[in-house]
């Protein structure tokens, strides 16, 4: 059975239950790894259409402020980190030299002011964003209302051994979120985009049955076997069970057991604009061949990157003309799945009300 789907329209950075169209608020948004974030440093991010300055303190805590100063709109970005008379770490404008805390974004001192033409400098504001670091991540909380606190913490994931990151790749999508997500959940690309030896070939398609559940903000292809005819698993040996999760915003998982060993390949979508995605790919793990053969699996990764990426720029061409896109059972039905995530979301947070997962349990076929 198929079902039509065109893209909604809408303005700004609210979202939409409809495709390629808007941002999902009130979320945590992967910004960078924590080690990208060195004291003292300042650095630009575009985050759903937001210039955003990231930054750590030298007390060790990353904060994050809007990357524009309200006097003539220098990116602060492009200044430094000091300290204020009170002894307040401060960003300090390049441009004039005004001064706002990093803790709240209030300014604190406007240099050319002189004696007799007080102000209360503290009304003056850039936008806060709330930032947590955990697992070696920099999360970065999107609020719909510049003035809402998180009302929730970013994930935590099993399987982040062996120490730091075994691989970190990176590269950016010519596309909306929505595409780039739908890009990670489609199960029946693999043949055709990721042509491979030591992968699969178009030539040689099984027919699978997956299990799938709700899970928090998502859903999970449930503990399973890999398929036989995806021959990366077999430099981990052994017998490797597997669980593949999508959360949103746009967070994709795999947590990898091999007896005691373990790999948690995490690939992270943070949309910097609406045309534009980041994509980050982590793999954690304890398992020897990360060791031996590091060259090679990061060759794979980025080899699989780009190819992702290729086919994003075919299907551009094609999205230019706002076409009816068509959804067919149950190769689809994940993409399903996340529209429906959306629209329960947006609703959930126009109603003021908890979020309830539209997700059911399911086995679904198709061949690949």
């Amino acid at each position: 059975m198929a079902e039509g789907a065109t893209a909604a329209k809408t303005t700004g950075r609210g979202a939409t239950a409809g495709l390629g169209q808007g941002f999902l608020g009130d979320l945590w948004y992967f910004a960078d790894l924590g080690s990208e974030l060195k004291p003292g440093k300042l650095a630009r991010y575009e985050i759903l259409g937001e210039p955003v300055l990231l930054g750590r303190g030298r007390d060790g805590k990353a904060f994050a402020l809007r990357d524009i100063c309200p006097h003539r709109a220098a990116p602060l970005s492009a200044g430094s980190l000091t300290r204020d008379d009170a002894g307040a770490e401060v960003v300090q404008c390049p441009y004039h030299g005004w001064m706002f805390r990093t803790g709240d974004g209030a300014c604190s001192k406007i240099p050319s002011l002189v004696s007799g033409q007080e102000m209360e400098t503290e009304r003056i504001k850039v936008r806060s964003y709330p930032v947590r670091e955990s697992q070696g991540l920099v999360w970065i909380y999107m609020a719909a209302d510049p003035r809402a606190e998180p009302d929730s913490e970013p994930p935590l994931f099993e399987g982040v051994v062996g120490g730091a990151p075994k691989l970190v790749e990176r590269l950016s999508f010519d596309a909306h979120i929505d595409h780039a997500a739908l890009g990670l959940m489609d199960p029946a690309h693999g043949p055709y985009v990721h042509q491979q030896w030591w992968w699969r070939s178009v030539h040689e398609q099984l027919e699978k049955e997956k299990a799938f559940e709700p899970r928090e903000l998502g859903f999970a292809m449930a503990n399973h076997a890999p398929s036989k005819n995806s021959r990366a698993y077999a430099v981990l040996g052994g017998a490797p069970v597997t669980e593949i999760v999508f959360r949103l915003p746009g967070l994709r998982w795999e947590h990898i057991k091999v007896g005691r060993r373990q790999v948690l390949a995490l690939t992270c979508l943070t949309p910097a604009n609406e045309t534009s995605t980041r994509i980050v790919q982590i793999i954690w793990s304890d398992h020897p061949a990360f060791v031996f053969l590091k060259p090679a699996i990061r060759a794979a990764v980025r080899r699989f990157l780009r190819q992702d990426g290729d086919m994003v720029n075919l299907q551009n061409q094609g999205l230019r003309y706002d076409p009816p896109l068509m959804w067919i059972d149950d190769a689809d039905r994940q993409a399903k799945w996340y529209l429906a995530l959306k629209r329960a979301w947006i609703a959930a947070r126009a109603e003021k009300r908890a979020f309830v997962n539209p997700v059911e349990a399911a086995v679904l076929r198709w061949r690949s």
